[in-house]
């Protein structure tokens, strides 16, 4: 059996969420890989960025949309010690502006993921998986970058029969 770890951005806080500034306790892309962590027992890791966007929506966005438009890379916390040991990386994130948090790049130019299998899924309210794949396959090209699963912010609590369809 191969060795999978779930590697995942996601924020809580206020999000928006069907039309709707909500605040979250847990952040809809942590909620999806949860449930990918109860259906495939793989290892999890949460990206989180040593400067933290704000806890504000309007404000997020600006900041998110402002390192995107630069190109950023985020530092970010910690990282995982080796990722030497997984053949299968469930790589999770929101969709923001067609495509993954600039923090996301940041962790897949970290580490050398030929001969991985990346699954990416993500979060959104409407726009998909956007670029992401391509993104993805650009950034890591040795890695085998599987077809992506997109879930609704809105429906996450109710997307476990799709995720295991998927995996």
């Amino acid at each position: 059996m191969s060795k999978k770890l779930i590697a995942f951005y996601s924020r809580a806080d206020e999000n928006y969420v069907n039309g709707m500034i909500k605040n979250l306790t847990v952040g809809n892309t942590e909620v999806v890989a949860g449930i990918i962590k109860e259906l495939t027992e793989a290892d999890m890791f949460k990206m989180q960025q040593i400067q933290a966007y704000s806890t504000n929506y309007n404000e997020c966005i600006e900041q998110a949309q402002s390192d995107q438009k630069r190109d950023a890379r985020p530092e970010l916390k910690a990282y995982p010690d080796s990722i030497d040991d997984y053949d299968v990386i469930y790589l999770g994130f929101p969709n923001y502006w067609g495509t993954m948090p600039m923090a996301v790049f940041t962790f897949l130019e970290h580490f050398n993921f030929s001969s991985k299998i990346i699954k990416p899924f993500c979060t959104h309210e409407g726009s998909g998986m956007g670029s992401s794949e391509k993104d993805i396959q650009t950034l890591c090209p040795n890695a085998k970058v599987e077809k992506g699963i997109a879930i609704h912010g809105s429906s996450v609590n109710r997307s476990r029969q799709e995720l295991e369809s998927w995996i």
